[in-house]
């Protein structure tokens, strides 16, 4: 059973290009909790999607530069994890409208 503090693991799922591509072999990517580690993305990703996980990447990928004009700031860091699920499992990222 996922307790509470898990719940707060996954932030938001990538909706990009590469992200997109990675659909095809049954691979989601994930923005998760810097300090969350490989056992609890799993845990709460099958908890929550009802799915079964094969394989997971994690990456922690640094702060960049930012500039909006003359002001220069810093776009955080952040950890990003690619989820393998096994054939017939599928999360539905895209809403269907009615």
């Amino acid at each position: 059973m996922v307790n509470s503090l898990d719940m707060n693991v996954i932030k938001y799922p990538i909706i990009t290009d590469k992200a997109t591509r990675l659909l095809a072999n049954n691979q989601y990517s994930f923005i998760v909790s810097p300090k969350s580690d490989k056992p609890t993305i799993k845990a709460a990703i099958e908890y929550l999607f009802n799915v079964k996980v094969v394989k997971i990447n994690t990456a922690h990928l640094p702060k960049k530069k930012k500039r909006i004009g003359q002001y220069l700031g810093w776009k955080a860091h952040y950890k990003k994890a690619i989820v393998t699920l096994s054939e017939g499992d599928t999360i539905n990222l895209f809403a269907e409208e009615n």
